[in-house]
């Protein structure tokens, strides 16, 4: 029977399933506005967590309070790196354990802040928080963390953000719309460009919304049944990949059936064709979803140690000198 809770059982369920070394370094929430999210009344639902019995992955949906869930490493391991983390789910539910809270546990133990983000969705098709309202919240997720920076022991710029499936689609808009000024938006926040990540992690992305092999069920809750090809095309986001793009690191399967691996493979070409920099590692097996999830596939053990190589080739995993800390 589905749990309904808010924070409390979020929290609950979490403490559960955090290993013994991040008690350590208790994770805790912070809103994501200091007042009512902008641009979208709140789901007509209560706010519910969900987890089925015999089921590993934990739902959020009809999310009336976006917040952040912040890990911060031990401070013998921190270096200083954070990433936003935004879980998947059709922009319908957020599957915020394997997808969310399990990935911050695992940067933690690379000594790299994880800050989970549970965005606006809603599983009603009639009620859905539609564009921009989800990007919205990915860009002041990256800010806030960013204003943090002192008070967390972070770098400003080795901000990234990372996603699975929609929520890879919504930091591939995070990392190619950070241009487009949005309904909602304070122009003056818009201006100061501290939004904008530093990297992007994509893991098994959806990427386009316009056919032969768009994710049509993000698309529909994103746009609406009656969006045009134009509206489409506008957040398919390798068609909006630029120099300026940050480098980014995509993961993906080539059995995927939800979301087909042509969607990282047109990012990537993308971001050759720009100069960008980046890595793209795909698996003839592991299909979707699999986040940190035990399988039979290597897929699962392999993405995280070859995203941690990539990382630390970039010296995301070296700490800087304590001056730079934090500094604005």
């Amino acid at each position: 029977m589905p749990l309904r809770s808010r924070l409390p059982l979020v929290s609950c369920l979490l403490l559960l399933a955090a290993p013994a070394a991040g008690l350590r370094a208790k994770p805790f929430t912070v809103p994501l506005y200091d007042g009512p999210p902008p641009d979208a009344a709140l789901s007509a639902d209560p706010e519910v967590v969900i987890q089925k019995e015999g089921d590993p992955i934990v739902r959020v949906t009809h999310v009336q309070s976006p917040d952040l869930r912040v890990f911060l490493p031990p401070p013998e391991k921190a270096n200083g790196t954070a990433v936003v983390i935004c879980p998947g789910g059709a922009y319908r539910i957020l599957a915020i354990d394997h997808e969310g809270w399990q990935i911050a546990q695992w940067l933690n133990t690379q000594g790299v802040a994880g800050i989970v983000l549970k965005y606006r969705v809603s599983d009603k098709m009639g009620d859905a928080y539609q564009h921009p309202v989800p990007l919205l919240d990915a860009r002041q997720a990256v800010r806030l963390t960013r204003s943090k920076a002192a008070e967390w022991g972070l770098d400003p710029q080795r901000i990234g953000i990372m996603g699975f499936s929609a929520g890879g689609h919504l930091a591939s808009t995070a990392l190619t719309l950070a241009d487009k000024p949005l309904p909602g938006e304070d122009p003056a926040a818009l201006a100061t460009g501290k939004h904008r990540p530093d990297f992007g992690v994509l893991v098994y992305p959806v990427i386009s919304l316009v056919d032969p092999w768009a994710h049509r069920g993000s698309g529909q809750i994103l746009l609406g049944d009656a969006a045009t090809e134009d509206a489409r095309r506008a957040l398919s986001t390798h068609l909006h990949v630029t120099a300026s793009t940050p480098p980014t690191f995509l993961v993906a399967t080539r059995d995927d059936a939800a979301v087909p691996p042509q969607n990282s493979l047109a990012f990537y070409q993308a971001m050759l064709q720009a100069g960008v920099d980046g890595e793209l590692h795909s698996w003839e097996k592991g299909g979707h979803g699999f986040g940190m999830l035990p399988s039979p596939h290597p897929v699962t053990t392999e993405w995280p140690r070859q995203l941690a190589a990539w990382l630390g080739s970039r010296g995301l995993l070296q700490k800087r000198p304590a001056a730079n800390q934090g500094a604005q």
